[in-house]
């Protein structure tokens, strides 16, 4: 099976990149994620409720919502913020030379195996963050661009909801012995689809060197 992939990218300032990465990942999580399943004795189920909660941004000009889970929100932050920690080091290390990293956010069912073999985490949708780290000169233009990348994050989460909404493949609603190879059971109060996130970063190379771009449309606004 093939998985959907999409890959969007940005470039921003360091201190941006963890909401940035976090207003994405829990759009899509919330939209993955389903309520606790119940089962009655016959089979049959009901399905709990997600709680939600609206989250304003620090450093960018944006709110975005998120499922009101702490156990959800703990795994997205620790995770965007050794990203963002990450890209921003190596930022140091190279003395501002900019440098790009990739965030990806798989979602997968498991498929057992006949022993001996293990199971197999078979990836059915693959989001992909692609960041590089830009320097603004000034307040004014760090004050342009948060309004823009705000701008840019809303299109992206948008963009999101409209995806959500067409149809596509997701793995069917499993029976009762089967439930923890489509959904992780070890939420508390939410039941998403099993998914994982992982990071690396490498240097601005080839196409992806959006910050001369960024740094000339800001020239252009700044001159009108």
């Amino acid at each position: 099976m093939n998985a959907r992939t999409q890959v969007f990218e940005m470039a921003l300032e360091g201190r941006q990149v963890e909401e940035a990465v976090s207003s994405l990942f829990h759009t899509l999580l919330f939209h993955r994620t389903l309520g606790k399943f119940h089962y009655q004795q016959d089979g049959k189920y009901t399905v709990g409720t997600v709680g939600y909660e609206d989250i304003d941004c620090d450093f960018v000009d944006l709110t975005y919502v998120r499922c009101s889970s702490g156990e959800m929100q703990r795994i997205v932050h620790k995770e965007a913020t050794a990203f963002s920690e990450c890209l921003r080091s190596q930022e140091r290390e190279t003395q501002g030379q900019a440098r790009s990293g990739h965030i990806s956010l798989t979602f997968y069912q498991t498929k057992k195996a006949r022993w001996p073999f293990p199971s197999e985490n078979i990836p059915w949708e693959v989001w992909n963050l692609r960041m590089e780290i830009m320097t603004l000169a000034s307040e004014i233009e760090r004050q342009l661009y948060r309004e823009k990348v705000g701008e840019l994050l809303a299109e992206k989460i948008l963009y999101i909801a409209e995806s959500m909404n067409r149809p596509s493949y997701v793995p069917k609603m499993p029976n009762q012995p089967e439930l923890d190879l489509i959904f992780d059971t070890g939420f508390v109060d939410i039941q998403p689809y099993l998914f994982k996130i992982s990071y690396g970063t490498s240097p601005v190379l080839g196409s992806f060197n959006m910050g001369t771009t960024v740094r000339r449309l800001l020239k252009d606004t700044l001159s009108i």
